[in-house]
């Protein structure tokens, strides 16, 4: 069945009205939740609270103790916390709360070892604080990135001097959030930086190939039930320029230990960066459960680490999705033909969306602007009636490579948001992307769900 452009473009526009696209959530959590611990016959619920950047001279770590049944603090806890990084124990120390809220001031120093200040009871010598005289933690603290570990006991409850025997140890894990560069050598022997923000665990064996336009990398990673069930999402983040046009692509297939992740699982981030493109690996819980099972088939021992492999696909998946840096406004864009050549009419095809429900906006103004090597070649304005609409536009013999689509002052707000996408030249090495219409039907995906449009 051959589709004519007109009913072609009219057909991308129409899918994209009717699908959605949802934004996908998880910069990394500065909590942590252990639920339903039974200490002496009340169901206790604990959180750990730190900040996912030690920026400032002083941070706080708070932790707080909540009855189930009453959803109110837990009075007189003693708490018995080990903080433990790269399976090195930091520190390792009972802590008392009155009003079942723990709070710690850490101040990271250069000093050999780890200090505690505050005042400390005389039955089991936690430590506790005032607001005069508040807890203090000092010493060589949150220095490096990756996952910390507090393992917690219980060992008051109620009143001081009721001490509970085997309560159990409970594990919380929080991230400190790391970017790591590395310089990696593309297919012309030139340096090319490469950053990994983690906000998970450590990265190490960081890999670039400039043969199979791969990347490699991994990350420690305990595939126990135990573990996994208290891990909401796993985010990685893979940054390199802009005009890196050898690793530039429409779209990138992900796998981990070698299985192919879904395609909600990896998305394109042109905008956050100016100069950067990003690639996000989001891996849900249900998602690492999917990738264990998968791994369980294979007969073989679980490995202790995630291995995330990144590779450039010609597989483009419409509509790519980019949001406003507030977020308030997002932007699909497909267009036809799918591979852009110069001195062929392409049509760029977008919706408008509300951030937050991804309902299309009607009514909506933008300005679409074509930009290359930092200079504007094309700048128009219009009005998106339903909410989509699409621009056209050809490209001369000399306006090859990467190229910026730039939606400016949407719904005359101010706000913008931009694509990144690369015009092959007419001779050359030609990559070679192919729309196939058959069985009836299309597939669409965003960034969380893949719809079938039958035609």
């Amino acid at each position: 069945m051959i589709l004519s452009l007109k009913k072609l473009v009219i057909f991308t526009l129409i899918a994209c009205l009717l699908f959605p696209a949802s934004s996908v959530y998880g910069h990394g959590l500065g909590i942590d939740a252990i639920s339903s611990i039974d200490i002496q016959g009340k169901d206790i619920s604990i959180s750990v609270e730190m900040p996912m950047y030690f920026e400032n001279d002083q941070e706080q770590i708070t932790i707080t103790a909540t009855e189930d049944k009453t959803n109110e603090n837990v009075k007189n806890v003693t708490f018995l916390i080990g903080l433990f990084h790269e399976n090195e124990i930091i520190f390792r120390n009972y802590f008392f709360a009155e009003d079942g809220i723990l709070s710690i001031n850490v101040i990271p120093t250069q000093q050999d070892e780890v200090t505690i200040n505050g005042q400390q009871d005389s039955l089991l010598g936690a430590w506790h604080g005032t607001e005069s005289n508040p807890i203090e933690i000092t010493g060589p603290l949150f220095d490096s990135g990756g996952l910390y570990n507090f393992e917690i006991e219980i060992r008051t409850i109620d009143d001081p001097t009721n001490i509970v025997d085997n309560s159990g140890t409970y594990n919380a894990d929080l991230t400190l959030i790391e970017t790591i560069s590395f310089i990696q050598k593309d297919s012309e022997n030139h340096d090319v930086e490469f950053r990994v923000k983690s906000y998970f665990d450590k990265i190490s064996n960081f890999q670039y190939n400039s043969e199979t336009k791969e990347i490699t990398f991994e990350m420690p990673f305990d595939w126990r039930e135990k573990q996994m069930s208290h891990v909401p999402v796993v985010h990685e983040e893979v940054h390199f320029p802009k005009d890196f046009s050898e690793f530039l692509s429409p779209g990138y297939s992900g796998y981990v230990n070698g299985i192919e992740l879904f395609k909600a699982s990896v998305s394109i981030d042109d905008y956050t960066e100016e100069d950067e493109r990003i690639v996000h690996f989001i891996l849900l819980q249900d998602h690492l459960r999917y990738l264990k099972n998968e791994m369980k088939k294979l007969d073989e021992p679980l490995p202790d680490t995630i291995s995330f492999t990144l590779s450039t696909t010609e597989n483009i998946e419409f509509p790519l999705t980019a949001y406003t840096k507030s977020e308030d406004f997002q932007v699909n864009l497909s267009w036809d033909p799918i591979q852009i050549e110069p001195g062929i009419a392409t049509n760029f095809i977008f919706t408008i969306r509300d951030g937050t429900t991804g309902s299309p906006l009607r009514n909506s103004d933008y300005t679409f602007v074509i930009i290359q090597n930092g200079s504007e070649i094309y700048r128009t304005t219009g009005v998106a009636q339903v909410g989509g609409e699409f621009e056209k536009f050809t490209f001369n013999e000399d306006q090859t490579g990467p190229t910026i689509i730039k939606f400016e002052n949407i719904r005359n707000t101010g706000q913008e948001t931009e694509f990144t996408v690369v015009v092959v030249p007419e001779f050359g090495t030609i990559t070679l992307f192919i729309l196939i219409i058959s069985t009836m039907s299309i597939i669409f995906v965003t960034r969380r769900n893949s719809f079938r449009f039958d035609v």
